[in-house]
């Protein structure tokens, strides 16, 4: 908290990763995320971000085989379930640390996989998982889709803030063109976002959708700052070498070479508050939020309060998680 002409205004640190993972190692992909949190936490930060599918890397070999059972069986097996030793490890790291974390995971369930991300609180409580509404494109190849309860996207946070409580939400890559998916995580009232990406290159010119590119999604996140009057934590991870041999894609159009960093922290203006790391750099940006930017934005526009118009557009959602049973209780309840 601090003072500005006898008025108070709130700053939260935050960290937004741009690493690599150990790609298809669960073990040492959990370590080395455990080894970021503490560093972020060590720097001052009261919130860190990953990339999409941070555990155990994303998987890049999909843009160039859709089809590979051996690099997709190891891929299954060093996947991150929500109940597990390793899950537990970077709760209790969050609570050693006393920072909140906003992970990008590959989600195991009965061996059949989801893009996910979860929401741990400072003191190691697992407050949030979800899935990605959609896997976009050849994604679809390894990944299933999301049910209603991954809707409710956006948690409080305790920031160590003299008890005030910051709500933040979460969403990955391709749900930045979803305009009904993003009015209703805005109109949930977060205040921070985070933005999971995979690794981005810039464009390569030509007729290569400019909207694939580290520039293309990098606009997504800053016009979801503008839209929301959020910050935007847009995250992404590096390839080196290594993960180009890990995941056989040096012949691919997509991750063929060492790069796809792109990380930043946009104001709820759109503006880039960061310097940028060069895309091959593995490191954690550093931002100080000052949280009544927020609410300058909102003084010109608020599109879920005074700049909406809910008398002749509004959105209807169902939120009901689909099950593949239901147990009757044995009353006639369900």
């Amino acid at each position: 908290m601090a003072t500005t002409n006898g008025a108070q205004f709130i700053s939260i640190r935050v960290a937004v990763t741009q690493a690599e993972p150990v790609w298809l190692d669960l073990q040492a992909t959990v370590e080395k995320t455990c080894k970021l949190i503490t560093e972020a936490a060590e720097h001052g930060a009261r919130l860190i971000a990953f990339p999409e599918c941070w555990v155990p890397g994303y998987p890049c070999w999909i843009w160039l085989r859709a089809l590979d059972f051996n690099l997709m069986t190891r891929y299954l097996k060093n996947s991150l379930k929500v109940d597990s030793s390793e899950m537990r490890r970077i709760c209790q790291c969050a609570k050693d640390s006393n920072i909140a974390v906003i992970l990008g995971f590959s989600e195991n369930l009965n061996n059949s996989l989801w893009i996910a991300q979860a929401t741990i609180s400072a003191q190691g409580k697992l407050l949030m998982t979800r899935r990605k509404l959609k896997a976009t494109h050849l994604e679809r190849t390894v990944f299933g889709d999301a049910s209603g309860a991954s809707l409710h996207n956006v948690v409080e946070l305790d920031l160590g803030q003299e008890s005030q409580h910051t709500k933040v939400g979460a969403l990955s890559c391709w749900e930045h063109i979803q305009p009904l998916l993003k009015y209703h995580t805005y109109l949930q009232g977060e205040e921070i976002h985070v933005a999971a990406w995979p690794p981005l290159d810039s464009h390569p010119g030509g007729d290569a959708l400019w909207s694939m590119s580290s520039e293309g999604c990098q606009s997504l996140s800053q016009t979801y700052a503008a839209e929301s009057a959020a910050f935007v934590l847009h995250c992404t991870a590096v390839v080196t070498d290594a993960g180009v041999k890990a995941m056989q894609t040096d012949a691919g159009f997509l991750f063929n070479r060492p790069g796809g960093g792109s990380s930043a922290v946009f104001g709820p203006d759109g503006r880039r508050i960061t310097e940028p790391l060069p895309s091959h750099e593995e490191g954690i940006i550093y931002a100080d939020l000052d949280m009544d930017m927020s609410l300058k934005a909102k003084c010109f526009v608020d599109s879920c309060g005074h700049y909406s118009r809910p008398d002749l557009l509004w959105l209807g959602v169902d939120d009901r998680e689909k099950k593949h049973k239901i147990v009757s209780k044995g009353d006639g309840s369900q």
